[in-house]
């Protein structure tokens, strides 16, 4: 018999999070939709269109962790065995020195580093008390090559932190059967994207679909034997 596979999916109504929901949930998994208290009614809508459990609320507060893991134990008979760790954010435009304040840092080490910390946190007891779990976190290509984010230093020095934290949390699991791996896409093809890049060539950019068939690779058997890895997704940005 085949065992339950239960996802739970950070910033699941976003572009890339709502594509790996609905790959996911094709593959077989059972899917818990997490995001921002802003993005309720997408992630509901997604939610009742894939038949998961939704919980939405402030992903770097313990509280919401431990009301969103409650949900999906009632719903789904279980804690996730599987995440996808996508929430995060971007901001950037001016080179450091001429920042006017400290926002963006603030915002990007609260937004990236403190989500996927506490998402960790909330996690990651379950899969170790079971002894299997995989976790696929979305970092970034300007976590190794920082001089592509010129103009969004903290950003970068977030999502490095991001990396490091994935890579470092690998090992300590490794051993309690969970598998922690990492993804870096480099410019996603995203509506978004494409609005604030008129100029560009989206063909490019990373597609959302090749960034989930990673993603569900990296959770998957097929790479039972990976755990620790930081994927280049890069496309030909």
């Amino acid at each position: 018999m085949n065992e339950r596979r239960i996802v739970a999916i950070t910033g699941a109504a976003g572009a890339l999070g709502a594509t790996v929901a609905r790959h996911l949930r094709a593959a077989g998994y059972e899917v818990a939709l997490f995001d921002v208290a802003g993005a309720k009614a997408r992630l509901d809508a997604l939610a009742a269109e894939l038949g998961g459990v939704a919980a939405s609320g402030d992903l770097g507060d313990r509280a919401t962790w431990e009301a969103a893991l409650e949900a999906t134990r009632r719903a789904h008979g279980a804690a996730p065995t599987h995440a996808v760790l996508v929430a995060g954010g971007w901001a950037g435009g001016a080179p450091l020195h001429a920042a006017k304040d400290d926002a963006p840092y603030a915002s990007m080490m609260t937004a990236n580093v403190g989500t996927t910390y506490a998402s960790l946190r909330a996690l990651l007891p379950a899969m170790v008390s079971a002894r299997r779990g995989a976790i696929v976190v979305v970092g970034s290509r300007a976590a190794v090559r920082p001089w592509t984010s010129a103009g969004a230093a903290a950003y970068a020095a977030s999502k490095a932190a991001v990396v490091a934290m994935a890579e470092a949390v690998a090992a300590e699991v490794l051993e309690d059967g969970v598998r922690v791996n990492a993804i870096l896409p480099s410019t996603m093809d995203t509506a978004a994207n494409r609005a604030a890049m008129p100029d560009a060539d989206p063909a490019r950019w990373v597609s959302l679909e090749s960034a989930a068939d990673v993603i569900a690779f990296l959770l998957g058997d097929a790479s039972r034997d990976v755990s620790g890895a930081a994927i280049p997704v890069y496309g030909r940005a």
